[in-house]
């Protein structure tokens, strides 16, 4: 549909019209979902270079698809070129905006989001607070937005730990959203897998249950069973009771997940190597290794393949692969693994994510090993 309506618009008008631009931008938008990177791009640069060509670079239009290939660049991994971006669109919104627009409040939160994903948790914390408290100051206490900030400031809490301050915000975003969207919407369900998260990563799994089971009760009735949210909630569900060793509850739900994401988007998706890689570590703990070595060798295949060598992705999957061999004496075939994906955490995430760290520890105990 959008390439026949990218093909219209460029027989109605010149090629040098505003409305090809947005056109190619929609189109590249869904590549962009479908992970069809390589098609995606080209079509980015060019819609910037026509907004840029009809508008001049002050102009809103320009921003947005500034943001879009920032975006493009950072779910690949690349992140260096994705950063200039971000920083570009901040900039111009502000001139042509000044500070106080929403915009601003958004174009902030990308970049924060950015740093967040590379472990920058320093530099991302004052752009969260700064966007969260705009969004307050602008758009009031009770709107979508404030809640989407409060979720992002709350992640970052969790990822370092700081679980007595991301709570509050979570359960403030659950109670907004409640209040501003009703009960039956998806993005309450993502509140609750949110809360629900910091409940399991805190160990307390009586309290993250009746929530991962909820939202994915509330996805499934808002949204149908085949959607990739299901899948997503499926395996939030299928990790708790992975924890808890209950694993004859959790393999159905990671098959299932697996089963959905490919139906619906395709082998070729960086979700379905996510549900790979998730059926692989349940089969892995269980001492399954011939069952989980497949999995873990197609994950870190496709995310290879989607996402290029340089993504913590592809760094995890290569830890995770690496870590079957280890617990297998396959020392040789291990350590060239873990020093490939110390490397990429190294460059990519810094030395003191936490990642980066996981994957170092595995590699010393590899060669501790070793030396007994």
């Amino acid at each position: 549909m959008y390439e026949d309506a990218l093909k219209l618009t460029r027989k109605i008008h010149s090629d040098a019209h505003p409305d090809v631009a947005t056109s190619m931008n929609n189109l590249a938008g869904i590549y962009r979902t479908q992970s069809r990177y390589d098609e995606a791009e080209p079509l980015f640069e060019e819609a910037l270079a026509l907004y840029r060509q009809v508008h001049g670079d002050a102009h809103p239009a320009v921003a947005t698809s500034i943001i879009n290939l920032a975006f493009l660049y950072q779910d690949q991994g690349r992140y260096n070129e994705a950063e200039p971006l971000f920083e570009e669109a901040l900039a111009l919104l502000r001139r042509v905006h000044g500070d106080a627009h929403p915009d601003v409040a958004t174009s902030m939160n990308n970049l924060a989001s950015l740093y967040y994903a590379q472990g920058r948790y320093d530099e991302a914390e004052p752009l969260f607070e700064e966007s969260l408290a705009l969004r307050r100051e602008i758009l009031g206490d009770t709107h979508p937005n404030v809640a989407n900030s409060m979720n992002n400031l709350a992640e970052l809490y969790q990822d370092q730990g700081r679980y007595d301050e991301a709570e509050p915000l979570l359960e403030e975003a659950l109670a907004l959203r409640r209040e501003v969207l009703g009960d039956a919407h998806p993005n309450v369900a993502q509140s609750m897998n949110n809360l629900a998260a910091l409940y399991h990563i805190q160990g307390h799994y009586d309290e993250a249950r009746p929530l991962y089971e909820e939202a994915l009760a509330l996805y499934r009735r808002v949204l149908g069973d085949a959607h990739p949210d299901v899948a997503t909630s499926m395996d939030n569900l299928a990790a708790l009771y992975h924890v808890q060793g209950r694993y004859d509850e959790a393999e159905p739900l990671y098959e299932k997940a697996l089963a959905l994401r490919r139906e619906l988007l395709g082998d070729a998706h960086p979700d379905v190597a996510t549900s790979e890689n998730n059926l692989a570590a349940l089969y892995h703990v269980q001492g399954r290794y011939d069952e989980a070595e497949p999995l873990y060798e197609e994950a870190l295949a496709l995310r290879r393949e989607l996402l290029g060598n340089a993504h913590p992705d592809v760094a995890l999957s290569m830890n995770n692969l690496a870590l079957l061999y280890h617990d297998q004496g396959r020392y040789d075939e291990a350590e060239p693994l873990y020093e490939d994906a110390l490397a990429i955490a190294e460059s990519l995430l810094g030395e003191n994510h936490p990642y980066t760290v996981f994957i170092r520890r595995n590699l010393e105990s590899l060669r501790n090993q070793q030396t007994e």
